[in-house]
C-alpha cells in the first residue's frame, strides 16, 4: 500500500515538474474565454450557428494534445526541447517551477472561477432545451396605417400559427383562443398565464404591398416578462409562405427546439404564390371565419378568384370544396348540389398538392362524414397531425371519427387535446361535449355544453348533444326543451310540448313533438325524424329514416353508433338497423 501511495506521490510530482498541471490550467482558462467570446459574437457579427460547436470541438482535440506536448517538452526562456527524465537531471540541475509558470497558473484558476461565477449570475435567466414548451402568436398588429389590411393581419395570423405548429415539440395555442386577447390591455405575462403557456409571441404587420414587412417580438414568462428576441422581415409578396416558415425556424431555434429532419423538410418546403390571388385567398378566409350565410358566399367568390388567377395552387381549391362541406354539414343546400361541387374541388386540390396540410383536413372531413370512409378518414387525419400536431380541428374530429368507432379511450386523448391546444374555442368545447357523452362522461359534457351556451345561446352543436345527453341521463323535459330549440319549433309550438309533458307525461310529448315537425314538411333532418321515431317505438319509420338520411349523405348518420348503445334510451332490434350498420361498415354493438 505504501509503496502504491508512493508511486502516485512520485508521479504527481512529476506532472508538476514538467508542468502538466499547470497548462492544464492555462488550457483550461484560454479555451473558456475562447468559447465565451465565440458565443457571444456569434449573433452581432452575423456568424454561422455552428461556430460555438466548431469552436469546442477543436479545443477539446486540442485539449490531449497539449497535455502530452507538455509531458515531453520543456518550455525554457529562449528554446523548446525534450524534457529529461528526472534521473538523468543532477541534483543541482533540479530547479523549481518558475514564479512565472506559478502567476499565469493561479491567474488561470483565478480566470476559471470567475468565468464560472459569471455565467451562474448572468445566465441563470437564459433559456435551455425544454424550458420553453408551449406558446401563442397573439394576433397581428397593423401598422400599416390602411385599416383595410384587417383582413391580411388576421390571414397571416392564422398562417404563421400554422406554421408554427408543424414544430411538434411545442404547443401551439389556436387561432380562435388567441384572437381572444386582441386589442387587449393585458399583459402578455397575464396572457401567458391565463392560457398556461411559456412563451408569447407578439407580430406586427408595417408593410404590405409589393413587399411584406414584419415584426416580431418573443416574450417569455419565466420568471418574469422578459424579451429574448426581436426581428425584422421583409420578404416579397410572392414568397411569404416562405417568411412564415423563416419565423418558426428562427423561433425553434431561440427556444432551444432541435427540428425533425421531417419538419426541417416541411419548413423548406414552400411555393411561390402570385400576389394577387394571396390577397383573395386571405379574404377568403377571412370570410370563412365569420362564418354566416353571407360571409360563406364572399369566401366562396374570393377563393374562386385566386383560383382564376392561380390555378395550379392547391390550397384555395380545398377553401372551397370546404365551403361545399358547410353547407353539406348544416343542410343550407341539398346533396345533389353540395356533393359534386365538393368533389370537383377537392379532387383537384388532392392532384395538385395532396400533402398540403389544409388539404388533408378537408379530404379527412370529406372522407368521414360524406363518404363514411373511415379507413381514408382516418388515414388523413393522421398524416394531418404528422404535419402539424397541433392542429386542434384536426384532433377534434379524429376524436369524432374515434367515438363514431367506439375507440372510446383514444377518442377522449385526442379530444383533451384539442381542448388543451384551442381552450377557448367555443366550436371545439360544443364538439367535445359529444366525445365526453360517448365515454360515458356525462356531467362533463353537459357542464361544458351549458359554458358554450352562456356565451353563444344558439350554438347549435352544443344544442344537439345537450338534448341527447339529457336524453340518455333520464332528464326527459330538459332533453326536449333543447331538442325543440333545435328543431327551430315555434315558441307557442314548444310551449305546448313542455305543457303536454308536464301534464301527460314523455310520450304524449313526444308524439306532439312528432306531429309538429311532420306538420312542418321538413325534409333536412332525417336523422332527427329517426331518432323521434325510435324513441317513440315506431322502428319501421325510424329506419325509413336512416337509410334515407344514407341516401343523402348525411353527414349525421355516422353518429348512429353514438346513440345507440346498451342501456341507452335509443333502441332499435329490427333487422333493418344491424342491415344499415353493415351497408355502412359500422361496429355492431
Amino acid at each position: 500500500m505504501a509503496a502504491h501511495q508512493n508511486k502516485l506521490s512520485r508521479f504527481w510530482q512529476e506532472l508538476k515538474r514538467r508542468r502538466v498541471i499547470h497548462v492544464i490550467a492555462v488550457y483550461a482558462s484560454a479555451a473558456f474565454v475562447i468559447i465565451e467570446l465565440a458565443g457571444n459574437l456569434t449573433e452581432p457579427l452575423n456568424l454561422p450557428a455552428s461556430l460555438t460547436t466548431i469552436v469546442i470541438i477543436v479545443l477539446a482535440i486540442g485539449f490531449p494534445l497539449a497535455i502530452i506536448l507538455s509531458w515531453l517538452y520543456d518550455l525554457t526562456s529562449g528554446t523548446f526541447e525534450r524534457t529529461k527524465p528526472m534521473a538523468e537531471i543532477p541534483e543541482e540541475g533540479k530547479a523549481g517551477v518558475p514564479n512565472a509558470w506559478r502567476i499565469v497558473t493561479y491567474i488561470s484558476f483565478a480566470v476559471i472561477a470567475g468565468l464560472i461565477v459569471l455565467n451562474i449570475i448572468t445566465r441563470s435567466d437564459l433559456i435551455k432545451p425544454g424550458m420553453i414548451q408551449s406558446m401563442v402568436v397573439l394576433p397581428f398588429d397593423n401598422y400599416t396605417g390602411d385599416e383595410q389590411l384587417d383582413y391580411v393581419a388576421a390571414g397571416m395570423h392564422a398562417s404563421l400559427i400554422g406554421d408554427m405548429g408543424k414544430v411538434g415539440a411545442l404547443r401551439v395555442i389556436g387561432t380562435t383562443s388567441s384572437n381572444v386577447f386582441k386589442n387587449t390591455d393585458k399583459s402578455a405575462p397575464d396572457i401567458a398565464e391565463e392560457l398556461n403557456v411559456d412563451l408569447v409571441l407578439e407580430p406586427t404587420l408595417t408593410c404590405y404591398g409589393d413587399t411584406v414587412c414584419i415584426l416580431v417580438r418573443a416574450i417569455a414568462n419565466f420568471p418574469e416578462e422578459k424579451q429574448i428576441w426581436v426581428a425584422e422581415y421583409r420578404e416579397d409578396k410572392s414568397k411569404i409562405l416562405s417568411l412564415y416558415n423563416q419565423v418558426t425556424k428562427q423561433i425553434a431555434d431561440k427556444v432551444k427546439i432541435e427540428l425533425t429532419p421531417q419538419q426541417e423538410r416541411l419548413l423548406a418546403n414552400a411555393r411561390a404564390v402570385n400576389k394577387h390571388a394571396y390577397d383573395h385567398y386571405l379574404k377568403g378566409l377571412y370570410y370563412w371565419d365569420q362564418f354566416t350565410p353571407e360571409a360563406l358566399q364572399l369566401a366562396l367568390e374570393y377563393f374562386n378568384k385566386a383560383i382564376e388567377i392561380d390555378p395550379d395552387w392547391a390550397d384555395p381549391y380545398a377553401g372551397v370544396a370546404y365551403f361545399w362541406v358547410a353547407l353539406h354539414q348544416f343542410s343550407l343546400a341539398p346533396p345533389s348540389v353540395t356533393i359534386p361541387n365538393m368533389y370537383n374541388s377537392l379532387n383537384k386540390a388532392i392532384e395538385l398538392d395532396p400533402n398540403s396540410g389544409f388539404v388533408r383536413y378537408v379530404n379527412g372531413l370529406v372522407s368521414v362524414w360524406t363518404g363514411y370512409e373511415w379507413e381514408k378518414g382516418e388515414h388523413e387525419f393522421l398524416q394531418l397531425l404528422e404535419i402539424n400536431p397541433n392542429h386542434a380541428l384536426g384532433h377534434m374530429y379524429y376524436a369524432h371519427l374515434l367515438s363514431i368507432l367506439r375507440e372510446v379511450d383514444e377518442a377522449l386523448y385526442h379530444c383533451q387535446v384539442a381542448l388543451d391546444l384551442d381552450p377557448l374555442n367555443p366550436m371545439i368545447q360544443s364538439l367535445s361535449t359529444l366525445v365526453l357523452s360517448n365515454a360515458g362522461e356525462y356531467e362533463e359534457s353537459i357542464s361544458m355544453a351549458e359554458k358554450v351556451l352562456a356565451l353563444i345561446p344558439d350554438q347549435p352543436v352544443a344544442i344537439a348533444n345537450l338534448s341527447g345527453t339529457y336524453m340518455i341521463t333520464g332528464e326527459q323535459r330538459k332533453s326536449l326543451e333543447y331538442w325543440t330549440q333545435f328543431t327551430e319549433l315555434d315558441s307557442k309550438s314548444r310551449d305546448n310540448v313542455l305543457s303536454t309533458f308536464d301534464q301527460e307525461g314523455f310520450d304524449a310529448a313526444l308524439h306532439l313533438f312528432i306531429n309538429y315537425i311532420e306538420e312542418a314538411g321538413n325534409e333536412l333532418l332525417p336523422m332527427d325524424f329517426g331518432q323521434l321515431y325510435a324513441l317513440a317505438g315506431n322502428e319501421v319509420k325510424a329506419i325509413y329514416c336512416y337509410n334515407k338520411a344514407l341516401q343523402e349523405r348525411s353527414p349525421m348518420l355516422p353518429y348512429i353508433t353514438t346513440v345507440y348503445h346498451d342501456g341507452g334510451p335509443f333502441k332499435l332490434y329490427d333487422a333493418g338497423f344491424d342491415s344499415l350498420l353493415v351497408k355502412l361498415n359500422l361496429p355492431l354493438d
